[in-house]
């Protein structure tokens, strides 16, 4: 009987450790912050950060221990689904986004694409990028803006001064928190999706600390610059944005003999092999096909799309509409227009109106 119990005690330890995270990843993904509303969380620490679904143990740590950054890490993953769904817009795949907790891209976020590879990475440096912003702001307890160059001299004449954006206690956030789903999950596994997101999680974070930015005042009589202190700045997320589509666009896919070192084939005109670049995003399968629905993977396909018939781009009618044709409507778009300001104290405008021609695929 005693050893039934104590058997049973390393039972229930066994779930708690290896289970309860699995069990919370069921329920739903951090992810999910970025479209949820936080106004109904308790102003207590642990009711607070029990009340967000999906949070693993260390995250539920990181939200206990200060609270305050799990808007943060909201604000971060809606700049992320933001920033994703604007380069994305003119694509097949337009970033979509359920009300799914557990699914927020649908099953395009489990499927180890190029646009998992993207969706990993983009909200990896928005929490990156939130973070940052909110200690330079004052907002966060644990962190400020960096000063720790200030008042040094720099070789050119100039000397550090002002608030630098805290880059370092952002990336350190980010690793913590959006890292541990993957490393709390399988922490006993070589599981390739975790370290193909864990990959892609850097290379998010490292877009943005590579890409900061010097800034300078200058200081002298009449606008002279006889003194110019200068301090470092993030890019704005748009430019992060930018950069991460660019490497979706080179994203580079894993050879099946070799991933569990995460070593990719570069399809280069030599076809050699090589180790993954740190800053190049990766994935493991093909995308598919975006033309037609799939609701079993949540891909809604191009029908009805709008689509630019002059456009040789991806927002082409022939590349959009996946070569089914597209329809023509003419609508008609009625403005103010000519307007004058008349004293005292009126506007007076005319009504101008045009019909527009509207392309939608088929």
């Amino acid at each position: 009987m005693d050893f039934i119990l104590r058997s049973g005690k390393h039972w229930i330890y066994f779930t708690l450790v290896f289970f309860l995270p699995l069990l919370q990843a069921a329920l739903g993904n951090w992810m999910y912050l970025g479209i949820a509303s936080l106004g109904s969380l308790g102003t207590e620490q642990q009711t607070g950060c029990n009340e967000v679904p999906g949070l693993v143990v260390q995250q539920l740590e990181v939200c206990k221990n200060n609270p305050e950054s799990i808007w943060c890490v909201s604000e971060g993953a809606r700049r992320g689904i933001w920033e994703c769904q604007r380069q994305f817009k003119f694509e097949r795949w337009n970033c979509t986004t359920t009300r799914n907790q557990s699914n927020l891209f649908g099953e395009i976020q489990y499927l180890a694409t190029r646009e998992t590879a993207f969706i990993y990475a983009v909200l990896s440096a928005g929490v990156v990028h939130a973070v940052t912003e909110s200690c330079s702001a004052g907002n966060l307890t644990d962190c400020s803006c960096d000063l720790t160059r200030q008042g040094m001299s720099n070789v050119e004449g100039w000397k550090w001064g002002g608030c630098s954006d805290n880059i370092n206690y952002g990336l350190w956030f980010s690793k913590t928190f959006v890292d541990a789903p993957e490393t709390t999950r399988h922490t006993n596994s070589r599981d390739i999706k975790n370290r193909m997101n864990l990959h892609n999680n850097e290379v998010g974070r490292q877009v943005v600390e590579k890409n900061m930015r010097i800034q300078c005042r200058c200081h002298g009589v009449s606008g002279s610059c006889a003194v110019k202190t200068c301090w470092k700045k993030m890019p704005s997320f748009h430019d992060i944005g930018k950069l991460l589509k660019e490497k979706y666009d080179s994203s580079v896919e894993l050879a099946p003999r070799s991933r569990k070192k995460l070593r990719a084939r570069m399809r280069d005109h030599r076809n050699k092999k090589g180790r993954v670049p740190r800053d190049q995003l990766v994935h493991l399968n093909r995308s598919p096909n975006y033309c037609r629905p799939d609701p079993d993977n949540g891909i809604l396909g191009t029908r009805g799309r709008l689509c630019n018939r002059s456009s040789t781009g991806p927002d082409s009618c022939d590349l959009l509409c996946c070569g089914r044709g597209y329809n023509t409507q003419v609508v008609r778009n009625v403005r103010r227009c000519h307007c004058k300001f008349h004293w005292c104290c009126y506007v007076s405008c005319k009504t101008c109106e045009t019909m527009i021609d509207k392309h939608t695929c088929k």
